[in-house]
């Protein structure tokens, strides 16, 4: 059985219209007229809101809102132009007073007139897309007041010259600035911008161009700044007490173009109180004044950027590149470490460590410590000095600092092989002579440039240490041996004989001379030779050459009848000085043929046997401070020292003269070559097929790390591949390389 079909009900209007009486419209509209103007003339008090809502509901309801809308506009209009009257007859100061007191009038009666008429505007205005009271009522003001022929300009002039005024100077009142501002910004921000905010954009513009202008003219850099920056706090200052917060934008980007955008160039190269001068003095509040200034332009930093560069390379390339500063190597790398803590402190505590200026510092130094090739030489002197004797008594913390600078410098360089070259020289120095500060500073640094340059860069400088621990051991059982058979070092030394002490090193690992010669006296070479026979019985398959130029001697020696001193000399010295002990002269070409040794080594020892005040156990004949070969050598019987034990140390150029120079530089260009090769086979194994232009560029990104390769030199070995059929070029295209498996 189906369910009944229910029906659903609706409530309907009535049928018929109740229309409201036209003279009662018109009659009401007048009792809403009277109450408007009552509201405008202050007297609103005695008014019932509640019935005038009624009255306006009515209205509305019967289709008299049109009538009600129209009304309104007319009166309120009615109104405003009386207030006009009132704002244009203020004289002076009592301009802006009068317009503010009438708006603060205006907005209350508005709001109560908006009261009154709120149902004409929640459905006669929004179906009929009328603009609604409150808004109608600022639209009024706007077009009647503010847009009024007699108050526009007026309004304008006043408040640009309010702000001229404070500008220079005077006290103005801006609490009521700020009401007129807040007026135009409430009536929209077209009103604001058109009204107010453009001209005085444009006026400002005007007033800074002139007075940069005129700070430019009177001021040096540093003070020109100080003015800039308390134009720009003023005028952001000016926005929060009584200007659209959206205006500070606008108004910095004007201080700042023609303040600082429109004189950048003429401030940072100013004569005496620019950058450059503010860099030399080491002015970090003005520097970091102008940094903050010039950031805020488009290409501010980068003008500050290379003028810092520009200087910075110049000062770098007079640092690397006068001669007078180049003849002391340390002096010269701690002038570079100098100038680099310098620009660091500038860039921390002026740039904001700013990394742009941070690369920029790098690129600079990279410039211009390439620009000198004893750079990589005069590297590793500086580090030799510190690790032989200026960083004794130093802590470790000061020690790594040091490291740590060292190492910063070291990157820098594009011939880091050459540095190793040098760096091993001088620690193999360091360490045969027991002259190295601390082991563990030596480690720190090799373990540094281990990270840097990984592995292969350290190998045979981590060799030389497990050399010297091994010579000990070897050493250790060599006198064991020489007790077993009665011939310890203290039986030899209570007896007068010589004693040895050997380090083995091995070849390739060390910066050896394959043809240092020198004839070693009988005694010594008798206990050179067991030393030999009792290490070749231990071991096998090996060979021993005597590396006489790197040893030292400790020899007792009798000047007159009781003065006794130990001397501590080279091995070359102390074949010099056992000659003296047949004879008490002997001439230049004597020494030479009776020891065999090189003469340039010859000359430098004989040079600190006899011409270096307080240790000259020779005299020479005749005297002068250089060697030659007709010079004659005399034992120094009457030479005296308030010390017992006298060092008496090589003399050596502290840097390499101009042949041992190229000599090295051929060492490192030899090197090179194998680097080269291995890297061109690398590529091309990986590539199978290459152009030339393409291989050049390759190799270079490898070997960057190490060395910049010369592209002749790569051209050089490319053909060298090619005749050991490595490679071999394509029979169509020249300039293109196939690989050979």
């Amino acid at each position: 059985m189906s369910q009944p079909k229910k029906k659903n009900f609706k409530i309907e209007p009535f049928k018929h219209k109740v229309e409201m009486d036209p003279k009662y419209a018109e009659k009401t509209w007048k009792i809403l007229e009277d109450a408007i103007h009552e509201i405008y003339n202050h007297n609103a008090s005695g008014l019932s809101f509640e019935e005038l809502y009624r009255n306006a509901y009515n209205m509305v309801l019967h289709k008299y809102g049109e009538k009600l809308y129209s009304g309104l506009v007319n009166t309120m209009t009615q109104h405003l132009r009386e207030i006009a009257k009132s704002v244009e007859s203020a004289q002076g100061g009592l301009f802006l007073e009068e317009l503010n007191s009438k708006w603060l009038e205006h907005n209350k009666s508005l709001q109560m007139i908006r009261d009154i008429l709120m149902y004409m505007d929640r459905t006669y205005v929004t179906n009929f897309n009328k603009t609604p009271v409150h808004e109608l009522g600022l639209n009024l003001w706007r077009d009647n007041i503010v847009r009024s022929s007699k108050i526009r300009d007026r309004l304008l002039d006043t408040l640009l010259d309010l702000v001229h005024r404070e500008r220079t100077g005077e006290v103005i009142n801006r609490g009521l600035m700020r009401n007129i501002t807040k007026m135009l910004m409430d009536l929209g921000p077209t009103v604001y911008q058109e009204e107010f905010e453009r001209p005085f954009l444009e006026a400002a513009a005007d007033f800074y161009r002139l007075e940069s202008q005129q700070f430019i003219e009177t001021s040096d850099c540093a003070d020109y700044l100080k003015k800039a920056e308390r134009r720009l706090n003023e005028e952001i200052e000016r926005v929060t007490h009584y200007l659209d917060p959206r205006s500070e934008i606008k108004i910095t980007a004007v201080v700042e173009k023609e303040m600082i955008g429109n004189h950048m160039k003429l401030l940072v190269e100013m004569e005496n109180s620019g950058l450059v001068s503010m860099l030399i003095d080491d002015k970090y509040d003005d520097l970091a004044r102008m940094y903050n200034l010039f950031r805020r332009v488009t290409t501010g930093l980068q003008t500050v950027r290379e003028v810092m560069i520009h200087h910075l390379r110049e000062t770098g390339r007079q640092l690397v590149m006068d001669p007078e500063r180049l003849k002391d190597p340390v002096e010269f790398v701690q002038r570079l470490l100098d100038e680099k803590d310098k620009y660091d402190k500038i860039i921390h505590l002026s740039f904001s460590n700013d990394k742009t200026f941070q690369n920029a510092l790098n690129s600079a130094f990279e410039f211009f410590i390439n620009l000198n090739v004893r750079s990589p030489e005069f590297i590793s002197l500086f580090v030799d000095d510190k690790l032989r004797k200026g960083l004794k008594g130093v802590s470790e913390e000061d020690v790594e600092t040091v490291l740590d600078k060292v190492m910063m410098l070291f990157r820098y360089l594009q011939e880091k092989d050459v540095f190793e070259k040098y760096y091993k020289q001088h620690l193999a120095k360091r360490l045969l002579s027991g002259r190295t500060v601390s082991d563990d500073a030596e480690r720190s640094l090799i373990v540094k440039l281990k990270t840097e340059c990984g592995y292969q860069f350290t190998s045979k400088l981590e060799g030389m240490f497990t050399d010297m621990k091994t010579s000990r051991d070897t050493m250790q059982g060599f006198n064991a041996m020489l007790a077993n058979t009665g011939e310890s070092s203290e039986t030899r030394a209570t007896a007068e004989g010589p004693t040895l002490a050997v380090q083995v090193l091995t070849t390739g690992s060390w910066p050896t001379q394959s043809g240092a010669r020198c004839n070693l006296p009988t005694e010594i070479l008798t206990m050179c030779d067991k030393f030999k026979a009792y290490y070749l019985s231990t071991h096998t398959g090996r060979r021993l050459t005597w590396q006489t130029n790197m040893g030292t001697a400790d020899l007792k020696a009798t000047f007159g009848s009781t003065n006794k001193h130990e001397l501590n000399v080279s091995t070359y010295q102390m074949c010099v000085l056992l000659l003296f002990n047949m004879a008490d002269k002997l001439n230049y070409r004597e020494i030479e043929q009776a020891t065999d040794i090189p003469s340039q080594d010859l000359k430098r020892n004989l040079q600190s046997l006899a011409c270096v005040k307080g240790k000259n156990v020779l005299r020479k004949e005749p005297m002068s401070k250089d060697i030659s070969e007709d010079d004659v050598f005399i034992f120094n019987d009457k030479f005296q020292s308030k010390f017992y034990k006298v060092k008496i140390s090589t003399v050596v150029a502290q840097k390499e003269s101009e042949p041992e120079k190229q000599e090295t530089r051929q060492k490192v260009e030899e090197d090179r070559k194998p680097q080269i090769e291995a890297a061109i086979v690398r590529i091309m194994k990986s590539r199978r097929v290459l152009d030339h232009n393409n291989i050049i560029s390759e190799v270079t990104k490898q070997l960057q790390a190490r060395f910049l390769p010369n592209p002749a030199v790569i051209k050089k070995r490319i053909e060298s591949l090619i005749e050991r059929e490595f490679l071999e070029r394509d029979r169509i295209d020249r300039k293109l390389y196939r690989y050979l498996a």
